[in-house]
């Protein structure tokens, strides 16, 4: 029989195996991260986090704070959330996970690496509300950069006040878009597999055809950092004494 919250082929890696038997939770509804999470071999528990989601992109001056903030809303709401309604069974790990999408400063010329651009402030883009707003959004990506950043967020009980602590990551992802007909873009849209996902597209599915390469992490674009967080894992396990172990 498989461990709890591993799945039965995962890796019997150190930190796979302090996993073993503990209550790990996704406080997320996503299907895809729990399938990302399920690929390195952690098969969660799903407790959607009730958090609003009502934080101000405005209010920070780095806006790659924001996901990180609003995971780590998401994890705290759903881990005190928990240990309330049954502190005999505390969660020993919960994941918490935002993913947002944000425009990019454009290089002058092909030339130019994207890592010397000058910093600028970068605009968030929201899920589309409308197809109309969808096709806006892709006629204005169309072609160029967007930048998907993911906040993660881990947290896990220890015994110094409040009871848990919190270890986050973000990761960040370019996104490259080819220069699409807008009949192809007009039937992306058509087919309404962008309304309600942050930047109007999704690379997993019909997506796919309107982006022309990626620089760093295809997961974090779906909406899961993987690589990132089994070496947060990983690092936890090698340098936090408390990490799994109250």
């Amino acid at each position: 029989m498989a461990p709890r919250n591993l799945t039965p082929n995962a890796l019997k890696t150190p930190v796979l195996e302090k996993l073993k038997d503990k209550r790990i939770v996704l406080a997320s509804a996503s299907a895809r991260r729990k399938e990302i999470l399920r690929t390195i071999g952690i098969d969660p528990e799903i407790v959607p986090s009730a958090f609003e989601e009502d934080l101000s992109p405005g209010s920070f001056d780095d806006i790659h704070e924001y996901p990180v903030a609003t995971a780590t809303q998401k994890a705290v709401e759903v881990y005190e959330k928990l240990v309330s309604a049954n502190p005999d069974d505390p969660p020993d790990l919960v994941i918490g996970a935002d993913t947002v999408v944000l425009t990019h400063v454009q290089p002058i010329s092909s030339n130019i690496s994207y890592s010397l651009l000058p910093t600028s402030r970068q605009d968030l883009l929201e899920k589309p509300s409308t197809k109309e707003d969808n096709l806006r959004m892709l006629m204005d990506l169309n072609g160029h950069v967007c930048e998907v950043v993911t906040g993660v967020v881990v947290v896990f009980p220890v015994l110094q006040s409040p009871g848990y602590k919190i270890q986050s990551i973000d990761e960040r992802t370019l996104v490259h878009f080819a220069d699409s007909a807008k009949h192809v873009l007009e039937a992306y849209v058509e087919n309404g597999e962008g309304v309600d996902r942050a930047g109007g597209f999704a690379i997993q599915g019909f997506g796919s055809i309107l982006v022309k390469k990626i620089e760093g992490d295809y997961h974090n674009v779906v909406g899961f950092p993987a690589a990132s967080f089994y070496k947060l894992l990983e690092l936890l396990a090698e340098e936090d004494e408390d990490f799994l172990e109250i």
